[in-house]
């Protein structure tokens, strides 16, 4: 199918939800301004996106000026459960080993097909992606998805401008620009302490690799992370370009969806609650809660008798029953005001307006997802940039309640602490106070991906830099 476009981006990310998703909506947003956009990752990802979606692989898909396709490689793992794909550094290592061919053989292939690739887009565990668009002279931008504050964290740590913990001092403070980060609230891979270190070596060996992208492309916003952004724009050419998790006004997407499982259906349960009187719970694809904690959750939903939309993947509930952790007769005696499902519509959730808040894990797909829709958050943050995240919503935004959870701690929150938090965020003053200064931050948000707001505005930038550089290799 031969296709006309003024550009073509390809952009491949490291298969996992929290990774797959800010990319794939960017691509949507890129297709949107007139892009063709091909969308890549792993083959047994893909499976799972088929699995739980109706996506269309047989031709690109129209949308709004542009269209969107994907195109799926083979890892050669075979077996979804192939035990390499289980290790972070085993997997990342593998990928970049078959990565390198892989991707250059798609990008040979659109160029065969008479569709150049124009620019490539990586997140940033795919860090030989940038080296390879080098190799091949095509211009690539990193897509970052956490938030300024962490690149601007790892810069200071990778370019030594801050004292960070050692094994010596692992309780200091770090100094960034406008804010100072406790010990347990840099991003912990940064930690020496961190039992997860790997992402410390992956986002390093991304950012040796920056000289050689055009920019960097962050989903957040001017307005939220001003300091940092402007900052950083002393070193790098920083767009932000956020929120993207809403279509562009008038396309759906049906068949541009990466979620790797079905959403239940729970809006028309939420439809039948009472305004701003449900405490959303949900902790993404990652995290494991002890069922010791789960099960404290529980009894400070039953004790405090608010309503609940409860996120918990089959696996997590089998274990929380095998262990006896719930409340006698959990289940019967919240039937009424509670609902429990293994994936939700998160988007469409969080613009819900029984929803009052939201128990989080403050992943930054998460956190923006909150903050730009107006809802309050209970912050259980435990590693990575979750901890960072936790700090600003509570601190900063002052859209939420730090309820604890992160991995120096290592204890559960009680259940009468846990009731504490769910009536304080749901009712009395301080959840006026959380919602109003959370609906200040919705209303920034939409202004900004509005037409002409500044997340808009760098989006067209970013836009027109790759057609100026796509005519500049064209006349070569």
């Amino acid at each position: 199918m031969a296709l006309k476009t003024p550009i073509h981006v390809l952009l491949v990310s490291f298969p996992s939800q929290g990774h797959l998703t800010p990319l794939l909506r960017l691509g949507k947003h890129l297709a949107a301004k007139g892009c063709f956009v091909t969308f890549s990752t792993s083959e047994s990802t893909g499976k799972l996106m088929r699995t739980a979606n109706t996506i269309n692989e047989s031709s690109p898909t129209p949308f709004g000026n542009g269209f969107f396709t994907f195109d799926f490689f083979d890892d050669g793992l075979g077996d979804d459960d192939h035990p390499k794909r289980y290790n972070l550094f085993e997997y990342t290592t593998y990928l970049k080993l078959v990565g390198n061919q892989l991707i250059s053989q798609m990008v040979k292939k659109h160029a065969e097909a008479k569709r150049p690739v124009s620019c490539i887009i990586n997140n940033h565990f795919l860090y030989w992606v940038t080296d390879i668009a080098a190799e091949l002279g095509i211009p690539s931008a990193l897509y970052w998805v956490h938030s300024a504050a962490t690149f601007t964290a790892c810069y200071h740590y990778f370019k030594k401008i801050s004292p960070f913990p050692t094994d010596s001092e692992p309780y200091i403070e770090v100094e960034l620009p406008g804010v100072v980060l406790k010990y347990n609230e840099i991003p912990n891979f940064l930690h020496p302490f961190s039992p997860i270190p790997l992402p410390k070596t992956l986002v390093m060996q991304q950012f040796e690799s920056l000289p050689k992208t055009m920019c960097v492309l962050m989903d957040t916003i001017e307005e939220f992370e001003h300091d940092h952004l402007n900052y950083l724009s002393q070193f790098y050419l920083v767009r932000s370009v956020g929120p993207l998790f809403k279509n562009p006004p008038g396309l759906s997407d049906e068949k541009i969806i990466g979620d790797f499982f079905k959403a239940d259906d729970c809006i028309e349960w939420l439809d039948s609650r009472p305004f701003s009187s449900v405490v959303y719970i949900c902790f993404g694809t990652i995290m494991s809660l002890s069922v010791e904690q789960i099960g404290e959750f529980a009894y400070g939903l039953l004790n405090s008798d608010v309503s609940f939309l409860w996120v918990m993947r089959s696996s997590e509930r089998e274990k929380v029953l095998r262990a006896n952790v719930m409340p006698d007769g959990f289940f019967e005696k919240t039937s009424e005001r509670g609902k429990m499902v293994q994936w939700s519509p998160q988007e469409e959730v969080l613009a819900h307006p029984s929803v009052a808040c939201y128990l989080s894990h403050c992943g930054w797909n998460s956190t923006m997802e909150a903050i730009a829709s107006g809802v309050p958050m209970l912050t259980f943050s435990q590693f990575s940039d979750q901890v960072t995240n936790a700090k600003f919503v509570v601190d900063v935004y002052r859209v939420g309640i730090r309820v604890g959870g992160n991995e120096f701690e290592n204890k559960e929150i009680s259940r009468d602490k846990m009731k504490k938090f769910f009536l304080e965020a749901t009712i009395g003053e301080k959840a006026k106070e959380l919602k109003k200064n959370a609906l200040k931050w919705k209303s920034i948000a939409e202004a900004a991906r509005a037409d002409g707001g500044s997340s808009d505005q760098n989006l067209d930038a970013f836009v027109e830099d790759i057609k100026k550089l796509a005519s500049m290799r064209r006349n070569l």
